[in-house]
């Protein structure tokens, strides 16, 4: 997979945007239109569930040089062999960990990307040794309701403040892309704007010619 700090687009298989599309399926798409990154995000589904996904897509990225992202699942980002794992601040710090290598292997390329949603929570994510950052909702997004927008004030923040690769996530599609990369972004998140779309790959080219 490409460095981080040369990722842009980091595209998403959520289950709950597949509507009957077989995860592959997915994943293989979002290779195709040219996503640095994919994260398996299956809220709904059980840690079996999401192992056996992430052993019918992991071949996808790695034959596309794409780095594969597993939500939540810690040890099924290791043992399958994910790149990456992404983890909320509840998963994290409330649950007792204090800096990311206490996961990681000695020589390990495994990665951790921790959600930030204050410029607090950046700077604790970032005193923890997190491997990226995600910075948001900026906008209201259907994938997390309840969560109150961050605006693109955060963003601003988070261009002057972060020194670690971060992508500004929550609610970004191809009409506000201008204003989130105005206000200092240079990687972003995108869920349904992508997953919605007639054609996947189509989509998620156009994202990626825009972001460079």
């Amino acid at each position: 997979m490409k460095p981080l700090v040369d990722c842009r687009l980091y595209a998403f298989v959520d289950t709950a945007y597949l509507r009957g599309r077989a995860p592959e399926v997915v994943a293989q798409q979002l290779c195709d239109g040219g996503a640095d990154l994919i994260q398996l995000r299956a809220k709904k589904s059980s840690p079996d569930e999401i192992r056996r996904m992430a052993e019918v897509i992991l071949p996808i990225t790695k034959r596309a040089r794409v780095g594969l992202v597993i939500n939540d699942q810690l040890e099924i980002a290791r043992e399958t062999g994910a790149e990456l794992c992404h983890l909320g601040q509840e998963d994290f710090f409330d649950a007792g960990h204090k800096h990311v290598s206490e996961f990681k292997i000695q020589n390990s390329k495994f990665k951790i990307g921790l959600s930030s949603h204050a410029p607090e929570q950046a700077k604790r994510a970032l005193a923890a040794g997190a491997d990226y950052l995600a910075i948001g909702p900026v906008y209201a997004t259907g994938t997390k309701p309840t969560a109150k927008p961050v605006t693109l004030e955060y963003v601003r923040w988070a261009a002057t403040n972060i020194n670690v690769p971060w992508f500004a996530i929550g609610g970004i599609n191809l009409e506000n892309l201008g204003d989130v990369l105005a206000a200092g972004a240079q990687r972003v998140c995108v869920v349904s704007a992508i997953l919605n779309a007639p054609d996947v790959a189509k989509a998620c080219a156009e994202f990626q010619r825009r972001l460079e």
